[in-house]
């Protein structure tokens, strides 16, 4: 039999992934900033382009600090600081 079925795997060097520096929290790092639900200008940097909370894997908060901005973000949604979809946007 032949060895065409067998998949082959090249022998190459492996793709090194680019050095990517830490995310740190920048509430922990400057204890100026504050977490506000009436500061919605602070808040817009957390939320999606479709209003979704980004997540704390991507916006480099700490557990603490997300669950905060998390509580934040739903307290101006629900007083209408903050839309709660893209499409609520005031014109």
């Amino acid at each position: 039999m032949s060895d065409e079925r067998t998949p082959q795997r090249s022998s190459g060097p492996r793709k090194k992934r680019p050095f990517q520096r830490r995310k740190v929290c920048r509430f922990c790092a400057d204890k100026q900033v504050t977490i506000d639900y009436k500061d919605p200008r602070t808040l817009r940097y957390f939320i999606s382009e479709r209003g979704k909370i980004i997540p704390r894997r991507i916006s480099g908060n700490c557990s603490k600090h997300q669950r905060e901005i998390t509580e934040a973000i739903k307290r101006a949604r629900n007083i209408a600081l903050l839309p709660v979809a893209s499409g609520h946007v005031l014109p």
